[in-house]
């Protein structure tokens, strides 16, 4: 693709845009400046003419001379292009296309661009489901419809540019407001967009050629957005005037409106004057290890043999500034690995969506604490376990329409996501108001399986905990959603590997509540130092409840074996951290320390020999070795140089610490 047929494919983009912001304008100004030192004589003119417009303060609005402006370039570099070309070369050849779709940095790029541009489809899609009269959103959805269409052209992606083209069109049919979106309109959109992800995604993780053979026809698909697009424009409604008089009153809103928020989301990629660039992840993740080992190096001479010499003014002054503008540098490195969450809930909207849809129910998401950021990993891995949480509460939680009613209950039931920070942590909560959870039913389904015994007297709390036993469920029927008792477990699993916890609430007849209490990222772990058998430990303080002093008239042993400490008239079981890593001195002294842990079951007492202090430590992998070992959850080097294990209370509760 020559000089000249690139800046065209960029006019072209702007042109066909409904608003120019003004980033895009300078952008425009930067084209036609470069369009103008060309060799085409006619093209420079209208360009030289647009350019002394476009600093004429009198000549009119600059988004409408840059539009006509435009739009008179398209035309004149189109004739010129053709003019001066063979018909051969029109259009690039296929060697050409071949070597661009071979080139790993442009399907990088295309694939990172594609995915955003999706995301805002769907986003934008499911408001104008609510408000069909949104024309930023149906603006928004043509722009990214119309972007992903001429970069697949670009990398000759035949079969995504075929379904992006022919729901452009059908879009600018909405857009001219020929046809109103409707929700078949909706689904068929939809369907294009899911289509052009299964490409993308394929692209991110095979070669062009095998990605796209992978892909299933597109020619029915597009026949069927074709046919959609007809049959609108053959039934087209009456179009209410501007001002949407004629549509009903919303209510008080809970959240921003809905244009303001499509305003924020569709808003350039720039703060302030500064323009947002994309980073490799590899490259992110590389910067954030260093500056971990810039704060292990920082940390090792503060509690150095140098620390003798503090008394010198001038190297406490250094030893304190050195600490300050490492704290920044891994404050600042760990903020670029945060994203806001708002990127989970754009994909449980989708979902709610589609298992409402499916289940014939009307559910609607309510989102808080959408710019609330945490780790972009910690997302990652989340994703899973609240789809479980989601489908279970879509399928079974919440009331079909008549079931609703007859519980004094509106017809439309809501899924609500909350997010917010706590004492260093992200609180992410999921609640419906739904049916709840049966206490009674759970119970007898526990006793059923030989989860717990007839006679044995659990708290509701106890008992909502048993959802998270592997195959539980109380499901009455199995659907293609939910019910077979594979999900919850999982979400217990995946939030533990987190260093998290996950608490359950429920009314029932009035609801359920899922909590999720997660780290701030995965990179760092504010933890307890504690001795043991000669070794140091990294106990993290989320999982710390109390910490007391332990004396021999609170211990009591049960049947010569399994030790408990009583505790304000509680009996805990003890897991001696010496005895369960087998080290070869013993806790003894009446300065031993017992700190209540929850672990995955239950609480329970954890005695050391005494407390070290509390640091902020960089979490390291201890490599495969390891893997698996219980109690174990990685490694970190403390101050003095020494190696440090983290502990896993999970994984010491699930150990065999009743013999301890």
């Amino acid at each position: 693709m020559t000089a000249q047929q690139e800046l065209y494919a960029e006019i072209e983009r702007l042109a066909g845009m409904p608003a120019v912001a003004e980033p895009e304008l300078a952008a425009a100004i930067n084209r036609i400046r470069e369009l103008a030192a060309t060799s085409d004589p006619q093209a420079a003119d209208v360009a030289g003419a647009l350019l002394k417009q476009l600093s004429d303060p009198e000549a009119g609005p600059v988004d409408q001379l840059l539009r006509s402006g435009l739009l008179r370039l398209q035309e004149v570099m189109k004739e010129g292009m053709e003019e001066a070309a063979p018909p051969s070369e029109t259009k690039p050849a296929a060697s050409e296309f071949a070597a661009l779709a071979d080139d790993p940095e442009l399907i990088h790029d295309f694939v990172a661009e594609s995915r955003e541009h999706i995301s805002s489809i769907e986003t934008n899609l499911l408001a104008l489901e609510k408000d069909s009269a949104l024309t930023d959103a149906i603006h928004g959805v043509f722009r990214s419809f119309h972007t992903i269409k001429g970069l697949a052209g670009f990398l000759d992606l035949g079969a995504i540019q075929e379904i992006a083209h022919e729901t452009e069109t059908l879009l600018d049919h909405a857009r001219e407001k020929r046809i109103e979106i409707s929700p078949h309109l909706i689904d068929v959109i939809l369907k294009a967009a899911d289509y052009i992800r299964t490409g993308v995604d394929a692209l991110s993780c095979r070669p062009v050629q095998e990605a796209l053979q992978s892909l299933p026809p597109w020619q029915a698909l597009k026949q069927e957005i074709a046919s959609a697009s007809a049959n609108a424009l053959n039934h087209v409604p009456e179009v209410p005037e501007p001002g949407m008089g004629n549509a009903p009153d919303p209510g008080p809103a809970e959240s921003a409106p809905p244009s303001k928020q499509l305003a924020d989301n569709q808003a350039p990629a720039r703060k302030g004057d500064a323009t947002v660039v994309r980073v490799d992840t590899g490259k992110l993740e590389y910067l954030v290890e260093m500056v971990g080992e810039l704060v292990i190096a920082q940390s090792m001479i503060r509690f150095g043999p140098e620390q003798e010499r503090r008394g010198e003014e001038r190297l406490s002054r250094n030893f304190a500034h050195l600490a300050r503008v490492t704290a920044e540098i891994q404050k600042t490195a760990l903020s670029m690995r945060m994203v806001p969450i708002s990127r989970l809930y754009d994909k449980m909207a989708r979902l709610v969506r589609d298992l409402a849809r499916k289940s014939g129910k009307c559910v609607e998401l309510r989102r808080i604490g959408d710019q609330v950021e945490l780790d972009r990993n910690i997302v990652e891995e989340i994703t899973d376990p609240i789809v479980h949480m989601i489908r279970n509460s879509v399928d079974h939680g919440i009331e079909d329409r008549d079931g609703r009613i007859a519980n004094g209950k509106s017809e439309t039931g809501y899924v609500t996501l909350e997010a917010f920070h706590q004492a260093g942590y992200i609180i992410l909560r999921m609640s419906d108001d739904g049916r709840g959870l049966n206490a009674r039913k759970i119970r007898d389904k526990a006793i059923e399986k030989g989860l717990i015994g007839p006679d044995q007297n659990l708290d509701e709390r106890s008992i909502y905990r048993l959802i998270f036993e592997p195959g539980f469920s109380t499901a009455d029927r199995i659907t293609d959603i939910s019910g077979r008792g594979v999900g919850m477990d999982v979400v217990r699993r995946q939030i533990e590997k987190l260093r998290g916890n996950v608490e359950v609430a429920s009314v029932e007849g009035q609801g359920c509540t899922i909590t999720l209490k997660l780290p701030l990222t995965l990179a760092m772990v504010d933890g307890l130092i504690v001795e043991a058998g000669g070794e140091r430990y990294i106990l993290p303080i989320y999982s710390v409840r109390e910490m007391f002093h332990v004396t021999g008239d609170k211990l009591f042993t049960i049947e010569e074996r399994s030790e408990m400490v009583l505790l304000r008239g509680s009996l805990l079981p003890v897991v001696r951290l010496n005895k369960f890593f087998a080290n070869s001195r013993q806790a003894s002294g009446p300065a031993q320390i017992g700190i209540v842990v929850e672990g995955r079951t239950r609480q329970f007492c954890l005695v050391v020999d005494r407390m070290a202090g509390k640091q902020e430590v960089v979490i390291k992998t201890l490599g495969s070795c390891f893997k698996g070992v219980p109690g174990v959850a990685g490694g970190a080097i403390l101050g003095d140089g020494r190696v440090g294990l983290i502990l896993d209370v999970h994984g010491i509760d699930g150990g065999d610490a009743s013999d301890s």
